[in-house]
């Protein structure tokens, strides 16, 4: 098969090297990502008040809870096109993504009517404080109008990972990221809209992004080729990409739910806290998008080794990728740890924010490994298309101890490092169910392949 200069062989050669070269692009532009999104929060906090630097953190997880299920989904868009491109299978890789693209269309356009209906309600569920609930509001609404663009450019991004081309896509989010910034420099402080500029700012950085991951498919002269003519919703295709991506989108949404239910309890400590939070938690998502982008790898590399039978190297990849998530989340855990205080001071000048900020970095930061751990192990199952044991075992583990957490001990220790403790402790006990998952259907693997 002719490669073209940025797809990646994950079936033959050395692994460590390709996992690096697969992930870092990844790891960049998912950084990069979150750096311009950040400039939303430091441009809201340096150029506003700590009010409207809440509204914007307040409805962090309350976005990914609704969008989380979609975005989820792409993940068995991801599988479907590694496993169809390493076997070669040319007219079921041209099928599926144009039965991706198109669904992903529709579930822009489904999550941008949600979004204009069921912001007020949702936030005012979780608590949100009067004083910021109507900004809160304000920022919901403008942004997941750009819900289309989003969904698009995540399924095109998705199905250009799964033939191993992690570069383009940095690309085009440092082209959409460079646009975001200068809008909300000029709709914050030159145009004072607030919170509305960097709302406004955010949908036209995504719609950036979609056009020229439309138009990168649309020329590429793969299997993988877009056209236009050809966008229609193939149920066989639907209903295998949902088979992987449902529990998937499950597992994010419902872990994004006790996210939101923990943001209900950082409400109860009043905006400062809740400013606090928004600054630690964009630091932790520095965090998560470096161990993701090992967790993409890892679910990329299995299912093309997967669908070319060879589980040697299915294991080997799973194990390089445990040393590099754990060699670069303990790098960048310590250096959040250690730097906490000057980091947090980017984003506020307030000292009570940072501290709040703190409380929360001293808990989560150095042991965040684990989570990157946690995360592979689901990765490398999907790969090899187990999908629905990993999410419930996920499930389980980690939103049914945090649910714990916040109603049966929390109440008694009012604090947010004490609130806090749940992120590593149900960590520990996912991984330990993950890992059992894992040896069980690794065994009926290495008998389905014997007996081919």
């Amino acid at each position: 098969m002719k490669r073209n200069k940025y797809e990646i062989d994950m079936c033959s050669g050395s692994i460590m090297d390709k996992l690096i070269s697969f992930s870092l692009p990844l790891m960049l532009s998912s950084i990069l990502q979150l750096m311009f999104n950040a400039v939303d929060i430091i441009v809201i906090g340096r150029f506003t008040d700590s009010q409207a630097l809440a509204a914007v953190g307040s409805t962090t997880a309350l976005i990914n809870t609704f969008t989380n299920l979609f975005i989820g989904i792409s993940v068995g868009a991801n599988v479907l096109a590694a496993r169809y491109f390493a076997s070669g299978r040319e007219k079921e890789m041209s099928d599926m993504v144009h039965t991706a693209v198109a669904l992903a269309v529709i579930s822009g356009v489904v999550m941008a009517f949600i979004g204009q209906g069921a912001s007020r309600a949702a936030l005012e569920l979780m608590d949100t404080p009067e004083n910021v609930i109507g900004l809160s509001v304000t920022y919901m609404r403008i942004y997941f109008l750009g819900m289309p663009f989003f969904m698009v450019y995540n399924y095109g991004a998705s199905i250009l990972r799964a033939v191993g081309d992690t570069k383009r896509p940095l690309l085009f989010l440092m082209a959409a990221g460079l646009a975001n910034v200068a809008l909300d420099l000029l709709l914050v402080i030159v145009i004072p809209l607030g919170v509305a500029g960097v709302a406004v700012g955010t949908v036209a950085s995504q719609f950036i992004s979609c056009i020229l991951v439309v138009w990168c498919l649309h020329r590429t002269e793969g299997s993988y080729q877009l056209c236009f003519s050809k966008l229609t919703v193939r149920w066989v295709y639907l209903k295998r990409i949902f088979q992987v991506g449902i529990p998937a989108g499950i597992q994010s949404t419902v872990i994004n739910f006790s996210n939101a239910l923990l943001q209900s309890s950082v409400n109860s400590f009043g905006s400062t806290a809740m400013a606090g939070y928004t600054a630690a938690n964009n630091i932790l998502g520095f965090l998560y998008v470096a161990v993701n982008a090992v967790t993409q790898a890892c679910m990329s590399f299995t299912s093309q080794n997967y669908s070319v039978g060879k589980q040697k190297r299915m294991d080997r990849v799973l194990a390089d990728c445990v040393v590099l998530s754990a060699g670069v989340s303990l790098i960048l855990g310590v250096g959040a740890y250690v730097f906490g205080a000057q980091v947090l001071r980017i984003y506020t000048s307030e000292a009570d924010v940072i501290r709040c900020g703190l409380d929360i970095l001293s808990i989560t930061t150095v042991p965040y490994f684990l989570c990157g751990i946690m995360d592979l192990i689901p990765g490398a199952l999907r790969g090899m298309g187990h999908s629905a044991v990993p999410m419930i075992l996920s499930v389980i583990g980690t939103v049914g101890l945090r649910i714990l957490w916040i109603f049966a001990f929390f109440p008694h220790h009012r604090s947010l490092s004490f609130l806090f403790i749940s992120y590593p402790a149900s960590w520990i006990v996912t991984i330990l169910m993950q890992a059992v998952c894992l040896y069980f259907v690794r065994k009926k693997t290495i008998r389905q392949l014997q007996a081919v």
